[in-house]
């Protein structure tokens, strides 16, 4: 029997173990997805912060109930652990982790790496290795599969006549026979009250036909449909042209929000008023800037990748500065707002409403109101927060902000002079802030959408 049938059967029978390195908010949403389907799931994380939390079931991400986590882990279905060794023991891997970009707005392909090195050192024939990590086409083929298929010597950095020299043997891993290699898009969406990890399609490509058929199989067991592409080049550049398509929709509102505004003309209004046509017209919403894993990074990839092939991509790349500077635009409508009130910027104090960078979630990756505390504080402004979701804020990659969420009451927000609306929580007292706040700058357009109307209310 080949490897490739064995794995199958075992797909097919639900007898397969499915590792899963990355216990964040598209690796754990994935991971309990298999766990549910009766499969047997390992998640993997070097949190080690992470790991006792799920054993006892419990959960760090607020729209993923403990309940859920807790109920696999009783049942034996899920457990999880930072021993890597442990992925020997897994019959498919999927790799969960961010793709961050560096200070020069080029991938960092670092959890990729680190995790192929840690699947290289126990990779086992008829193993299946998943790439779910958003990157630029080619990642799969031009940087995983090369640590995969060299194994131990890309983990050491030995040439591989080396090998034998200190007691490792050789093997000659090949691609779609000895092993199986795949990148399907993560398409997850946080909290989404429509959508979940299991009824998204997703989309699947494979290194090789036999590699896409192993994968297909996988992903069929869990999800509502799996939409196969020729290559794993099209899968990556399938989520690249997903989240580029929705960075330039945006950038444009954004952009005529700024030019409207000039004029004297509400784009919510307009927007709202455009959405009427039943066709050729798709709404998509201004706001603070962009945030989330995906958006605000996704296009910067292809722009980079594209100059090995020397194309330059303005349009993407014009998107990527409007949606970038979006942070500095709500900066100086707060200015001015304030300066028709005779306060300045430096001597006023300011409650920005909601960290996390959409509403009803926890998730603070690429928020665009951490840019906001940044520039308030470099303009001398006392800024403070207020976050049902998150009541301190966490380091992250780019800032350490040692803040907590303030009170939420009437005597707190009327003692800001501005308060600035940069997350829409649904769960959020807006009429109270309507009625005790001294000025307000909205960048969601809620009060609006609340029917909520006060002459301090600015739009931005």
């Amino acid at each position: 029997m080949t490897h490739k049938q064995e794995l199958l059967n075992k797909i097919n029978s639900k007898t397969a173990v499915i590792g899963i390195i990355g216990m964040g908010y598209v690796g754990l949403p994935l991971a309990l997805t298999f766990a549910e389907k009766e499969f047997n799931v390992i998640g993997f994380d070097i949190d080690e912060k992470k790991i006792p939390l799920l054993n006892k079931g419990e959960s760090y991400i607020k729209h993923i109930p403990s309940s859920r986590i807790q109920h696999q882990v009783s049942s034996n279905r899920f457990s999880a652990t930072s021993d890597f060794s442990r992925l020997i023991n897994v019959d498919a891997i999927i790799i969960c982790v961010p793709t961050p970009l560096d200070e020069h707005r080029e991938p960092d392909l670092t959890y990729i790496e680190e995790s192929g090195k840690e699947i290289a050192k126990y990779l086992k024939e008829g193993q299946l290795v998943a790439l779910e990590s958003s990157t630029y086409p080619g990642t799969t083929d031009e940087v995983l599969l090369p640590i995969l298929e060299h194994g131990i010597s890309a983990v050491v950095g030995l040439e591989l006549d080396d090998e034998e020299s200190i007691g490792i043997p050789k093997r000659n891993m090949k691609v779609g026979e000895n092993f199986f290699l795949a990148f399907s898009p993560e398409r997850e969406d946080p909290n989404n009250p429509d959508y979940t990890t299991s009824t998204i399609p997703k989309v699947v490509g494979g290194v090789t036909p036999n590699c896409l058929e192993v994968a297909t199989a996988l992903y069929d067991q869990v999800i509502i449909k799996t939409v196969p592409v020729s290559s794993a080049r099209a899968a990556e550049a399938t989520k690249l042209l997903e989240n580029i398509f929705r960075s330039i929709n945006i950038a444009l509102v954004n952009e005529l929000k700024m030019v409207f505004d000039r004029m004297g003309i509400d784009v919510w209004e307009v927007i709202k008023a455009a959405s009427t046509k039943p066709f050729g017209f798709m709404e998509f919403h201004p706001g603070p800037g962009l945030g989330g894993h995906c958006i605000p990074i996704d296009p910067f990839y292809l722009t980079w990748k594209a100059r090995e092939y020397d194309i330059n991509t303005k349009f993407i790349e014009l998107a990527g500065e409007i949606n970038t500077y979006q942070p500095y635009y709500v900066v100086e409508r707060t200015r001015d707002v304030l300066n028709q009130k005779g306060k300045s910027l430096s001597q006023s104090k300011i409650l920005l409403i909601g960290i996390s960078y959409k509403k009803n979630i926890d998730d603070m990756r690429e928020s665009p109101s951490l840019k906001l505390i940044e520039l308030f504080h470099a303009r001398g402004s006392k800024i403070d927060y207020y976050d049902p979701y998150i009541p301190k804020l966490p380091p992250t990659r780019k800032y350490n902000f040692e803040m907590s969420s303030v009170k939420f009451n009437s005597s707190t927000i009327s003692s800001y002079d501005l308060v600035l609306i940069s997350t829409d929580h649904d769960s959020i007292e807006y009429r109270l802030i309507a009625d005790s706040a001294k000025l307000i700058v909205d960048t969601r357009n809620v009060f609006e959408r609340k029917g909520i109307k006060s002459d301090k209310i600015y739009k931005a």
